[in-house]
């Protein structure tokens, strides 16, 4: 995971050229397949083949990401971002659902888990990642309008990628009751970036300060016990949380400013 995370933080530079040599559709495509192979390796794990992909899966996540922002910033106006953001959003949490929901119920009572049981699941996913890729091509682009007189009035890209936590073993009804709350706050949290970055600081910026400070702590939970970890999260949270106050302040006074110099 940090190897991932550092090479998507590296190669988020080159994948807007990348797109805008062979388009967003088909850097979805190409960049879907790479993940199909990353998780084909786990049917048949081999410790060059894991590396190798690991590296490959971070230079695609970075033009897979790009791409998707790109896509849902040309098909959205700044009255629909928001809500086209947000079903994205919600379909992509429904993959995390699903796929543990099978796991529970398939490996509910095993204490350990067979290679078969292991190749079912990754061969499967597989599958459904190259549906997925190819399902890529039924995006429609709009029609393209006329470009507007106003500087101001152009969308900008809105994307945030995503990052993976670790919980902790405890009761099932915790567990469920712990995920229920930070779904709701991914969801928050998400929406009212999406709203603000895109109107103080480049997206680019965002994305890749989170993918850095991910590989960071990918590589420190090898070696740090878990009550550090998530030291280091409530403190970097609490000042993520101050931070934001102080952008959204920014944002709001410089609306209200562009509203004054109309006038």
């Amino acid at each position: 995971m940090a190897i991932i995370y550092a090479v998507f933080s590296a190669s988020n530079l080159i994948a807007p050229s990348v797109i805008a040599v062979i388009g967003p559709q088909l850097s979805l495509f190409f960049s879907g397949l790479v993940y199909s192979g990353y998780i084909a390796v786990f049917i048949h794990p081999y410790t060059s083949s894991f590396y190798t992909l690991s590296v490959l899966l971070g230079i695609a996540a970075a033009v897979l990401w790009t791409a998707q922002g790109n896509l849902l910033t040309i098909n959205s106006k700044d009255s629909t971002i928001g809500r086209n953001s947000g079903i994205f959003w919600a379909l992509m949490q429904f993959s995390l659902f699903f796929g543990n929901l099978y796991i529970f119920f398939a490996w509910r009572g095993k204490s350990h888990i067979t290679n078969k049981d292991r190749q079912t699941v990754f061969i499967s996913l597989t599958v459904i990642s190259l549906v997925g890729s190819f399902l890529f091509f039924l995006i429609q682009r709009p029609d393209p309008e006329p470009a507007p007189t106003d500087a101001s009035e152009s969308l900008l890209p809105a994307d945030i990628s995503d990052s993976s936590s670790v919980v902790p073993s405890q009761s099932l009804c915790s567990q469920a009751f712990e995920a229920f709350k930070r779904s709701i706050q991914l969801a928050v949290t998400k929406e009212m970036l999406l709203l603000s970055i895109p109107f103080a600081y480049s997206e680019s910026v965002f994305g890749k300060t989170q993918s850095i400070t991910a590989a960071v702590a990918f590589f420190y939970s090898n070696y740090l016990l878990l009550h550090w970890q998530l030291l280091i999260m409530v403190l970097v949270g609490f000042l993520g949380t101050i931070t934001f106050f102080v952008v959204e302040r920014g944002v709001i006074s410089s609306r209200q400013d562009s509203d004054y110099d109309g006038i």
